[in-house]
Formats: C-alpha cells, structure tokens, sequence
C-alpha cells in the first residue's frame, strides 16, 4: 500500500486482551499517535477501575481521549464518533498513519461507519433508566422495554446488554418510536482506510489473564478509588464493572471477597459479549495473544 495513502490501524479485542501494549508497540513502530476507543478510559477521575494506561505509556507516546473527560458529561457513541473523527483528521495533516485502540464496540462502530442520526434524551429519563437498573437489575429494563417496545424486544439478540436496553427505552421514551425505525445501517464513507487488527487468546487464558489483573487492581488501590468516587455512583459513568461492585460493599450488601469475585465474574462475561460484538464486526488481521507475548507480532500481515 502507498505510504499517501491515510490508514488507521484499530486494535480491538476483549478486555485484558493486551490492546494497550500492542496500539504503542505499533505508534512506535509508525511514529504516530494513538486515539482511544473505550467509553471509561476518557474520564480523567477514573484510572485503576478502567485500567487506564500508566503515567509512563502516556508519555512515550501521544495519547487521545483519554482523561479527556469528567464523570460529569455526558458522553456517547455520537460524542466520541465526532471527537476522534476530529482528532484522526488533524493528525493526517501530519502522519500517514494513526493508531486506534479500544473494547467499546459501538464506539468502534461509530468510528468504522458512523452512526445514525438518533435524537438525544433528557437528563431526567437517563436517571429514571439508572435508578431502574440499581433497583430492578436486567429484569427491570427487559420488563420495561417489553411493555413500551415490543417491536424491539422481538426483533434484538441484546437482551442481556443493559446499555442496549437502555439506549432502546431513552430513544422510545423521547421520540416514542423504536430505536430499530432510526437504524437505516446506511453508514458514513470515511476519507481514509481502516485496517481492523483483533487480539485472540484461548478462552481459557484469557478469563485467567482477567482474574489476575481484577487482583492486581485491588493490589494497586481500586477499593480507594472506588471509596473517592461512592458518592457519584449514579452516574453513568461509574454504571461500571469493578465500581459498582465494590460501592455494594461500601453499602454492606456483599463481603470484600464477594465483591472482588463479583468483578472477576462480571469482567469475564463483558468479555465474551466484547468477543461476539468484534465476530460481528468482523476484522483484517488476527494477533494471537501468546505471538504478543513472545514479542513474535506478524508484521508482515500489516499493509505498513
């Protein structure tokens, strides 16, 4: 491939796949820089919970939207599709190459096509949804959702993705219409090309590598930071695994090891609806984890 010709490299795979070390590994290797695809990562008040890359990572290579955000704003697919779309422009005007790495599928989404042109909510039927979600769980949100979008509960295969659901309800509740009647799937050309890398590892090997980085988590204080954050908890933002865990056991409902087995096991299923989200997507280039490991990354695969 020419070198004119502009090229993002998106690194994607599940959580504790390796992504961060991979997206530098390559900055590097193009001398560019790196844009963020993970919709927790942005908040500058979030850092052990969301395994923010380190203070040493971000100063050897550029990084964006990351801490570029507070737990205050409201951020979504359509906020972060024109950030990094922005952002990837304006290092074009000095790179032929740009690095993107992250686990939010629909934030990739929206970066591979765009997205549709879907009417925001209020503020009052975002906490109405939360409160839902902390009081009822899943079955709050499948039950509503039944009831008002019938169309919609017959039609997905999210039944269990709470932000799915969430997102539904918003979009029904404003508009009264389904979320399904807005998605045309037509999508955005981009002005440059993307080339999709996924990170693979063994199911197995990869629920381990989670459980030891939920440990290395508590190792480095995530209970402090979770204690430093308990009185937002119903923010959308911290509506996150290893946060609301652990605000459970600041609220008495579940023992310290309760709670930290609770992260592992919830890590693990993001994972897996991470793994399904990126087949869906489909991607140019696999890396098995064990190459990443053994610093054997198939180079020659990459259209450099």
């Amino acid at each position: 491939m020419s070198a004119a010709i502009k090229t993002a490299f998106l690194i994607m795979g599940p959580t504790a796949s390796g992504k961060t070390a991979l997206a530098i590994t390559l900055a590097k290797k193009l001398n560019t820089e790196i844009v963020s695809a993970d919709s927790r990562q942005c908040y500058k008040e979030l850092s052990i919970g969301v395994a923010r890359p380190s203070n040493e990572e971000l100063d050897t290579i550029s990084h964006h939207f990351i801490a570029s955000h507070s737990i205050h704003e409201h951020i979504d697919a359509a906020v972060f599709e024109q950030y990094a779309i922005d952002k990837v422009t304006h290092i074009f005007n000095i790179h032929n190459q740009v690095v993107v790495c992250g686990g939010t599928g629909l934030y990739i989404h929206a970066f591979c096509h765009g997205i549709d042109d879907i009417p925001s909510t209020g503020a009052s039927i975002r906490e109405n949804l939360w409160n839902t979600w902390n009081d009822q769980g899943i079955i709050g949100l499948q039950n509503w959702i039944k009831e008002i979008d019938p169309y919609f509960w017959n039609h997905t295969q999210e039944k269990n993705n709470r932000v799915r659901l969430m997102r539904a309800l918003e979009v029904k509740l404003t508009t009264g219409k389904s979320l399904l009647e807005f998605q045309k799937g037509s999508g955005s050309e981009r002005s440059f090309h993307i080339q999709k890398i996924f990170i693979d590892w063994p199911r197995d090997i990869l629920y381990e590598r989670i459980n030891l980085r939920v440990d290395k988590m508590m190792e480095d204080g995530l209970l402090d930071e979770a204690k430093s954050l308990v009185q937002f908890r119903s923010l959308k933002a911290l509506q996150t695994v290893g946060y609301q865990e652990l605000f459970d056991h600041l609220e008495g409902k579940t023992s310290l090891d309760e709670a930290i087995a609770l992260i592992k096991q919830h890590t693990r299923n993001y994972a897996k609806r991470q793994i399904t989200w990126f087949k869906k997507e489909g991607w140019d280039i696999a890396v098995s984890g064990e190459a990443l490991l053994q610093d054997e990354i198939p180079w020659g695969e990459f259209k450099i």
